[in-house]
This record gives C-alpha cells, sequence and structure tokens, in this order.
C-alpha cells in the first residue's frame, strides 16, 4: 500500500509540473469597465431608496412646498374641507379651539404661512346637493390645502362632512354668505373651565387672518384672553410692527 500511495503522488506531482503553461493563473484585478467598489448586498441600496421614498412622502404633505405653490400660480388649487352646523362646530365641540389655536401657535413657531381656515355659511356648498340636504344651517366648514390634514380632523371631529373642491383663488374658495349667530347660553355650566366666549372663532376667519395674521404665541395667549387688540392702538401697533 506505501508503494501505491508512493506512485500516486508521484504522478500527482508530474502533473503539476506538466502543466500548460499559456493559461497562467490570472492576477486579481478588476476589469477597467467596473467600478471599484460594488455591493452584491441590495440592501444597502434597498434602505437607501425607501429612506429616499419617505422623505419624498414627508415633503408632499408639506403645504407650502414650492412646487404646490407652483400649481397654485398656474391656475386653479385643491382645496379641502369638513363641514357642520354652527351650533355644533362653534358652540358645542369646544375642543375644536383648542385644535385650531395650537395649530396656529405652531405655524407661528415655524414661520410658516397659514393654509387654513373656518368659512361661515361658505358659498361652495352649493356644489354639493348631497351635502347640503344633511347639513343643519348655518353652517361652518374648516377648509385648508392640506389634504392629510383635513382628514384626521375629521376623525377627531368625527360629526362632519369631508369633500373636496377646485377654485381659482383663495377668495373664491372662502367666499360666504352673511348670517347673523345665536347660540343660547346654557342655564347651568358644570364644566370645571370656563366657556369659551361668542366669537372665539374670528381670528380664523380669512378676513380676520389676512389683518391679523400669526404673530407669536403671545397673541393667541391675548385671543384667548378676549382681548381686544384692535381697539388698543399700541398693542396692535407693536404686534404689527
Amino acid at each position: 500500500m506505501l508503494a501505491s500511495t508512493t506512485l500516486s503522488l508521484g504522478s500527482l506531482g508530474s502533473q503539476l509540473l506538466n502543466s500548460p503553461t499559456h493559461k497562467p493563473l490570472s492576477p486579481f484585478l478588476l476589469p477597467a469597465t467596473k467600478p471599484f467598489l460594488k455591493s452584491s448586498n441590495p440592501i444597502g441600496s434597498s434602505c437607501w431608496k425607501l429612506t429616499t421614498s419617505v422623505r419624498t412622502a414627508v415633503a408632499a404633505v408639506d403645504s407650502s412646498d414650492p412646487t404646490e405653490k407652483e400649481v397654485e400660480e398656474a391656475g386653479s388649487k385643491e382645496y379641502h374641507f369638513v363641514v357642520a352646523n354652527a351650533k355644533f362646530m362653534l358652540d358645542e365641540e369646544e375642543h375644536f379651539k383648542e385644535l385650531l389655536s395650537e395649530r396656529l401657535r405652531n405655524y407661528g413657531e415655524r414661520n410658516k404661512e397659514q393654509d387654513f381656515w373656518l368659512v361661515i355659511e361658505p358659498k361652495f356648498l352649493d356644489k354639493f346637493p348631497n351635502i347640503t340636504k344633511r347639513l343643519k344651517r348655518p353652517a361652518v366648514a374648516l377648509v385648508s390645502t392640506n389634504g392629510p390634514w383635513i382628514k384626521y380632523m375629521k376623525l377627531r371631529l368625527d360629526r362632519v362632512l369631508q369633500e373636496s373642491f377646485e377654485a381659482d383663488s383663495l377668495e373664491e374658495a372662502l367666499a360666504s354668505n352673511p348670517v347673523n349667530l345665536e347660540f343660547e347660553k346654557p342655564e347651568k355650566w358644570t364644566a370645571p373651565y370656563r366657556k369659551y366666549e361668542y366669537g372665539w372663532w374670528e381670528p380664523f376667519l380669512h378676513s380676520t387672518t389676512s389683518k391679523i395674521h400669526v404673530y407669536s404665541g403671545f397673541s393667541l395667549f391675548l385671543m384667548d384672553q378676549n382681548f381686544d387688540i384692535d381697539n388698543n392702538e399700541s398693542l396692535a401697533f407693536a404686534l404689527r410692527a
């Protein structure tokens, strides 16, 4: 057996020595047509694409995106809204005021242009007979160019109807019919906090927000305290400076 093993090793050595020399071992070099570094693992590439997609989606939600402003300048723009009767929106659903005030305060801190308004008896409701026949009047609509936020407000308020429409200008979108709002005061107020005063919604009307824009959280505090900014000339000048 030892002789057989020796013979096998000898044959193997002979084959190695007599191997052809016209096919030398290729050096470890990458072809010039391929990049020096290329990951064969698709996970890194997929993660980069996913991150890019998420950033793009988040940017699309921002109502102040420059591309959306370009669309507005080019022609009509889409407006989204939720609507209900005025009694519910302005007198009964009191956390509605807190939601609007907090959003306005946030916009002021970020120096962001306002993109939501309240409209009392909006004229655009004439385009929605299926809504008006289910709606007690007078009605109040929350209108915004931010569709995802309006969907969120639909979930928060619950007893509202949601739709969208197009308009050529902000004035056209927020046009309203004159109406007098009257709410009966409750005979007995049992809540641990004071009821919001009549007219708390005025800072969110387009005619008011165009005159009294987002100054800071301090101006909103004055509104919460029913402080008449317009009748205090020195304070009004300071806020508008």
